[in-house]
């Protein structure tokens, strides 16, 4: 094993059931780690021994699901690919940051996924790979100054008022069929009205 290996994990959103966690600790005890967990209303906690060193994993209760809480120092690498494969399974969220042989690459990882990876050597720092984002700035500016949302919104406010009307005369009449139509369209408008946020 390098003696030099670390791995640092920063800001760590992972959530999981509690098969998972239990998945993870038949993994640790495959992989022959030797270990122990305990656990209390709020929290589940596993301790692995790596060597001379203690890790202890904090997993927080949330409803009937956990939250894996904390920064972690790992200087083991079947450890740290045990960890890995957690954030990739729970597509979850982290800074990785690998120090080996004095250079660091920092990860930065979204939904199990590198959206960026950067080299960081003295000084000097290199962006070895960055995820192009689905939208881009142009696309958002565009989208800000579109008029169709406004415009629409003036639209659906008529249609609502129409609406109603219409459904106050199906109720003065005792209309049950034109009611019961009147109130599936006025559901669909409430609808986009919520979607356009008026």
């Amino acid at each position: 094993m390098n003696k030099s290996y670390e791995v640092e994990y920063c800001n760590l959103e992972l959530r999981f059931e509690r098969r998972q966690i239990q998945n993870l600790i038949r993994d640790l005890i495959q992989e022959g780690y030797s270990l122990y967990w305990s656990e209390t209303e709020g929290q589940f906690l596993v301790s692995i021994r790596t060597g001379r060193k203690l890790v202890k994993l904090h997993f927080q209760r949330m409803k009937n699901r956990y939250k894996i809480v904390g920064d972690y120092v790992i200087k083991d690498e079947k450890l740290s690919e045990l960890l890995e494969k957690l954030i990739n399974d729970t597509r979850g969220h982290a800074v990785v940051k690998r120090i080996k042989d004095r250079q660091i690459v920092i990860e930065n990882i979204m939904f199990g996924e590198i959206i960026r990876l950067v080299e960081v050597s003295g000084m000097e720092h290199r962006i070895i790979y960055q995820k192009k984002p689905f939208v881009t700035i142009e696309e958002m500016i565009k989208a800000f100054q579109s008029k169709r949302a406004e415009e629409r919104a003036a639209v659906l406010r008529y249609e609502l008022d129409y609406e109603l009307s219409v459904l106050h005369e199906a109720l003065e009449a005792k209309d049950e069929e034109t009611v019961t139509l009147s109130k599936e369209r006025l559901t669909a408008l409430r609808s986009e009205m919520l979607q356009l946020e008026l």
